[in-house]
């Protein structure tokens, strides 16, 4: 009788291991993920005055510029999944570089003082944005281990814990840029 009632508190001190663990895997991506969407947030909040700066310069580029405006309202609804924030951002750093990249052809607007400006300040949070990524990709990867490896996924999969998504960069990101087409544009 003892040895059961040891053998017992040992299966039940491993499976309240296990359900911490779990727990604190999934706090922790949620956590962090609140840290990314916080950023993105900054990121949202200077696109408009980025793209009212830039919009009477780049004509040619309304498109571009429309493109960001759409992505920043979706991104900026309540209720969205993570995932489709994810999607979202890299939708907008595409777009976002895409501005970033047609801006060399307008002498005058990159010698704007403002624009200088929410330049750097873009350049900062997309920054802050690339540490908050890596940090979410580490907690995701973390929690998608226990998800699958045994025995905690046996415990993952009775508290119904799902595989989350982490950051990839886009394939245009994973593209060099060519600096002889940037030099040619006119």
């Amino acid at each position: 009788m003892q040895l059961f009632l040891i053998i017992l508190a040992v299966v039940s001190l491993i499976l309240i291991l296990m359900y911490n663990s779990l727990i604190g895997k999934k706090n922790q991506v949620d956590n962090i993920f609140a840290g990314v969407d916080a950023v993105l947030k900054k990121r949202f909040d200077l696109i408009p005055n980025l793209v009212a700066s830039v919009e009477r310069y780049m004509e040619h580029e309304k498109s571009t510029l429309e493109t960001v405006t759409q992505l920043r309202s979706e991104g900026m609804k309540s209720g969205i999944s993570d995932e489709r924030k994810i999607a979202l951002d890299a939708k907008l750093t595409a777009a976002l570089g895409s501005i970033t990249v047609a801006m060399e052809a307008y002498p005058d607007l990159k010698a704007n003082e403002n624009v200088m400006h929410l330049q750097r300040s873009l350049a900062e949070i997309e920054e802050q944005i690339s540490a908050a990524r890596r940090a979410y990709n580490q907690a995701v990867t973390d929690l998608n281990n226990a998800i699958e490896m045994f025995p905690t996924n046996l415990m993952a999969g009775w508290m119904k814990l799902q595989r989350r998504a982490v950051f990839e960069i886009t394939l245009n990101e994973r593209q060099n840029v060519s600096v002889g087409d940037l030099f040619n544009r006119s």
